[in-house]
């Protein structure tokens, strides 16, 4: 896996959740979660974009462990739409798995880092 691919994923996970945002507040009217799961969501490709920018492997592995929490929580502020009945079972299933996949990818990300840095300093 690539930098590139994960700046890739997580900027279309941004736009549409920003989409799935704007849907959700004018036909939802639940203003409180849903601004938490946005703010949660951008900020995955936000530090996704730090990340690609840092100044140091130690750094990048920084950025990338908080787009990885941001991405988590994201997910959990879902699971609460979908337990209140927010959002189906299927929009869930949907926004969900593309969460998972983000997710899957930055963790792989990390561990090769974490693992490239250690054989480096050794």
């Amino acid at each position: 896996m690539s930098e590139s691919i994960v700046k890739i994923k997580s900027f279309e996970l941004a736009v549409r959740r920003v989409n799935f945002y704007k849907w959700f507040v004018s036909e939802k009217k639940e203003f409180v979660i849903s601004k938490q799961f946005l703010r949660s969501i951008t900020s995955v490709g936000a530090n996704v974009r730090e990340a690609v920018n840092a100044q140091s492997k130690p750094d990048f592995i920084h950025k990338l462990s908080i787009a990885q929490k941001e991405c988590d929580e994201s997910m959990y502020w879902l699971e609460i739409l979908k337990e209140t009945n927010y959002i189906s079972l299927i929009e869930f299933d949907s926004i969900h798995q593309q969460c998972k996949e983000v997710l899957k990818i930055i963790r792989s990300i990390i561990i090769t880092s974490k693992r490239k840095l250690i054989t480096h300093n050794s």
